[in-house]
């Protein structure tokens, strides 16, 4: 069986939920899960600078992180596991600035996430999860940014069963709030 790629809008004007090329025999599978030529026909048109990968325990929350100098547009893929994902519209002049949307990613739908320049991203691990990234933009620490995960005014639900199970990193505990990101642009 040979399923073609498919990019589909989301909510937002910018971000793509792709499902990549994947094809299926008696072998296994294949997957091809960027090419720049039919990217670049879907509006992706930024070059790749880095590609890593992290594994994450089940309970992991990576909250909402983003570079503010810098910033990398992102294809996030979960390779084994199952995390959901999340985005925020961090874009000040946009109308959907602050809303956020969610997805399933993984390693049985293999969606992948297109993640523009101007949007925060996190996700829960719901499994012991491998995730995928391919960034437009190197890791830059300077520019290093987050907002808390559970921010009251962006109120995302992060399907979490057990709030007992959370981890967090350090780093994640002590982000800002969305009113604290919002005063850093003077809105």
């Amino acid at each position: 069986m040979i399923r073609k790629f498919q990019f589909l809008q989301t909510k937002f004007n910018g971000p793509l939920l792709i499902t990549p090329f994947k094809a299926d025999d008696e072998r296994g599978y294949f997957i091809k899960d960027y090419t720049y030529p039919l990217f670049s026909e879907n509006n992706i048109t930024e070059h790749l600078r880095e590609v890593f990968y992290t594994h994450s325990h089940k309970g992991v929350i990576r909250a909402i992180h983003f570079q503010s100098i810098k910033e990398q547009a992102k294809i996030v893929r979960c390779i084994k596991g199952k995390i959901y994902d999340v985005i925020v519209d961090l874009r000040p002049d946009s109308l959907t600035f602050g809303q956020w949307e969610g997805f399933y990613l993984d390693e049985s739908n293999n969606l992948e996430l297109y993640v523009p320049q101007g949007f925060g991203h996190g996700y829960n691990v719901l499994e012991d999860s491998i995730v995928s990234y391919k960034c437009t933009e190197d890791f830059y620490a300077q520019g290093d940014d987050g907002i808390l995960y559970n921010d009251s005014e962006l109120n995302i639900d992060w399907k979490i069963v057990n709030n007992d199970s959370i981890i967090l990193s350090d780093k994640d505990k002590n982000l800002q709030s969305f009113s604290e990101f919002k005063k850093k642009l003077g809105l």
